[in-house]
């Protein structure tokens, strides 16, 4: 506290609730209004604001044989020119989440001398898709498969007044679910998926396969595979997941498939291509679909996902191609076993992210299980891209007394539902 006498005026800087100034010391105290954590007490004085010192290393305790170790244990009080006692680790009879103390990797069960690569919702591959290309054994087509587009250009299909309920449902995430100028990603994103999802499922009474779905969200995968020498996982939460009953059907015929062996994969040396995932050693081998064995809706039909960041849209397809191709490998191994093998009938999977305006479409189907080696079959990547609209504005953007960009929903792109909704379809139609 301060000794001095203090007195007090008022503030006329915003923010400012109390200041208070002592004539001798010069100090000062200062009590700032803060609406997230409330009133704050801020000082001056080199003791509160200063660097803190760095913690002293404890000495190191030499034992001699011969010698006893005298300690002031048993007076249970700091003696001078008595050493510091040593007591052994308390350890109670509960379990205290807020004391507990991991073991070492190498005390733990699952350790295991040889490391393993994961993949999981946080990783960044800095390569991006030419980088899963090599650690799914796949081979990238751009554009969607034939089958799709016919059911995107089809006007059997489409929704009735369905550009005028898709610009709604646009205008509803960023104008109408808030009062915010411009609201963020984190808002509106979820908001305009989960709408558009609700357009395609008022399809369900022109197409009854459509009520065989399930759209499973907060769900764990873990697929195991070995890449070379590596071992190589995919495992964690990804996004939201429509399930079937029925599976996809093959989007490669057989002549297709087979000429996927001439294939050339591209490396990376002398950068290994596991070079941006997590090296673990503390890991369990396993593949799970995240599912229970008698699940009524086993097959994955679609992953959806929400991109929340600004760029890094290669990381995100790359994302896509890895929780596709990990989804497809554990269903694969549930149902042909886990010896690697050239698959009779191929697994499909689709997988859709947006980021509010970009939409990012991929299909991908799994060939072969023999991932080891570079020859031999290779799976396949279908990958496009394309915005839903241009502009979202609530206030026109305006430079040089010329209007730029009107306010309100400009650029509106019709094809880009067509296809989400042709995605959503496909193996109901």
């Amino acid at each position: 506290m301060l000794k001095t006498p203090v007195h007090r005026c008022s503030a006329i800087t915003t923010g400012l609730k109390h200041l208070c100034v002592s004539n001798e010391s010069g100090s000062c105290l200062l009590m700032l209004r803060s609406g997230r954590h409330g009133n704050r007490l801020l000082s001056t004085s080199s003791s509160v604001c200063g660097k803190a010192l760095p913690r002293k290393k404890p000495r190191e305790v030499v034992e001699i044989s011969g010698l006893e170790n005298i300690s002031y244990a048993e007076r249970m009080h700091f003696v001078p020119g008595l050493a510091k006692p040593i007591f052994s680790v308390w350890k109670p009879d509960f379990k205290d989440p807020f004391h507990y103390k991991s073991p070492k990797p190498e005390e733990m069960a699952l350790y295991k001398d040889k490391s393993c690569y994961v993949f999981h919702q946080r990783t960044s591959l800095m390569e991006g898709v030419k980088q899963t290309l090599w650690l799914t054994k796949s081979k990238l087509i751009k554009g969607i498969p034939a089958q799709i587009m016919a059911l995107a250009d089809d006007p059997a299909c489409q929704i009735e007044n369905q550009d005028e309920r898709v610009q709604n449902a646009i205008k509803h995430a960023r104008f109408w679910d808030t009062t915010e100028t411009r609201p963020p990603r984190e808002r509106f994103c979820p908001t305009l998926l989960n709408s558009l999802l609700h357009l395609c499922g008022l399809q369900q009474f022109k197409h009854p396969a459509l009520g065989e779905r399930l759209l499973s969200r907060d769900y764990s995968l873990a697929a195991s595979w070995h890449r070379g020498e590596d071992l190589i996982q995919v495992r964690g939460k990804n996004g939201m997941l429509l399930n079937s009953k029925s599976p996809l059907p093959a989007m490669a015929d057989q002549e297709e498939v087979l000429s996927t062996a001439d294939s050339f994969l591209e490396t990376f040396y002398p950068i290994a291509p596991t070079i941006d995932l997590q090296n673990i050693n503390v890991y369990d081998v396993k593949t799970d679909t995240g599912f229970r064995e008698d699940y009524a809706y086993p097959h994955a039909h679609t992953l959806f996902f929400t991109h929340l960041k600004d760029g890094f849209l290669e990381q995100l397809r790359a994302k896509m191609v890895m929780f596709a191709f990990g989804n497809a490998l554990a269903r694969a191994r549930a149902l042909y076993g886990p010896e690697p093998q050239v698959l009779e009938k191929p697994v499909v999977l689709q997988s859709v992210a947006t980021n509010g305006r970009l939409f990012q479409f991929v299909v991908f189907q799994l060939n072969t299980t023999d991932l080891t080696t570079d020859n031999g079959v290779k799976n396949l990547v279908w990958m496009e891209e394309q915005p839903l609209y241009d502009f979202a504005k609530v206030r026109p953007l305006i430079k040089k007394k010329v209007v730029q960009v009107p306010a309100g929903l400009a650029g509106y792109h019709p094809d880009t539902f067509k296809k989400f909704l042709a995605f959503y379809l496909h193996g109901a139609v």
